[in-house]
Parts: C-alpha cells; structure tokens; sequence
C-alpha cells in the first residue's frame, strides 16, 4: 500500500492543523491560567494588605489607649499630689490657729506677736500713709504695737510713716477664731 505523495501531504497538512489546533488550545488554555493566577494572586496580596493595615491599626489603637491610660495614671497621680498638699495646709492651718489661740491668752505673747506683724506690714507695704483696722477689744494692743513698730520703720528704712488707727470701723469679733 502506497500512498500517493497527494495522499501525504493531505495527512501531514491535516496533523500539522490538528498539532496547531492543540497548539493554540493549549496557548488559551495557559492564558487562562495565568489571567486566572493574576487574579487570584492580586487578590491574596489584597487580602494580606487589609491584613497587615488591620494588624497596624490595632496596634495604633493600643498605642492610644496605652496613651489614655498613662494620662489617666498621671491625672490621678496630680489629684493625690494636690489632695496630700491640700490635707497638709489644712493641717497646718488648723495647728497655726490652735497656737494662735493659744498666744491670744497670753496676754505678753500676743503683743510680741502683734509688734512683729505690725512691723513687717509696714515693711511689706512701704507705703507713707497706713490706716489700721482691727478688732475693737484688741485696740489698746494695735495702738501699743503701732508706736513701738513706727521708730524701728523709721530707722530701717530712713522714711517717715504716717499711721491711723480707725477707731469707727472694727473687724468683726469673729473674723478670724480666736
């Protein structure tokens, strides 16, 4: 059996087609692999995207809330810094004004008191005119304090001072407990 050379080259044009046909097949066939790998690899760097910006808000959300809470420590930290100092002046007002009471009854030491507080108003003032207001049992005492205070101004200072008592308006008995 031969074949005529027509024959072959019918047979060799058809396997030529059907290699080219299984050719092209296997082309689209890798195309649509690949445009499917495009795909599904875009899609997993997405995913993994989110992922990571979802990683990195959390953990800014963690910085700020670490943030807050650090405040908060320290606020609460001020309060009782200010509550301890505000307990403190309490206590020592409440200390100064039992001594106090105490130098009120002694008759000698509250006018060495009221000397020394006469003397350092006029040193705190420096001003040359000064109108005293006090309590009106205590105006025999002021009066005394106010005389012995105006030489030691005077010499400390080299001004003169003019000081008045006023002996109309009093402080009331009970502007401070003693």
């Amino acid at each position: 059996m031969s074949l005529s050379t027509a024959n072959i080259q019918k047979q060799i044009k058809h396997m030529m087609a059907f290699t080219e046909q299984e050719a092209n097949e296997k082309e689209e066939e890798i195309d649509a692999k690949a445009e499917e790998f495009i795909i599904e690899n875009g899609s997993l760097v997405q995913i993994q995207k989110l992922k990571i910006m979802e990683y990195y808000e959390k953990k800014e959300k963690q910085i700020e809330q670490q943030k807050i809470h650090m405040s908060n420590l320290m606020n609460q930290a001020r309060l009782k810094v200010l509550k301890a100092r505000d307990d403190l002046t309490a206590d020592l007002l409440n200390g100064a004004k039992q001594k106090l009471t105490k130098v009120v009854k002694d008759a000698g030491r509250f006018q060495t008191l009221l000397d020394g507080l006469v003397l350092q108003g006029f040193y705190q003032l420096l001003e040359p005119k000064m109108t005293f207001h006090d309590r009106k049992k205590y105006l025999p005492l002021v009066k005394n304090a106010v005389q012995k205070s105006i030489p030691n101004y005077k010499a400390t200072t080299k001004k003169d001072v003019d000081v008045h008592i006023d002996r109309d308006t009093f402080l009331p008995e009970d502007s401070w407990r003693c």
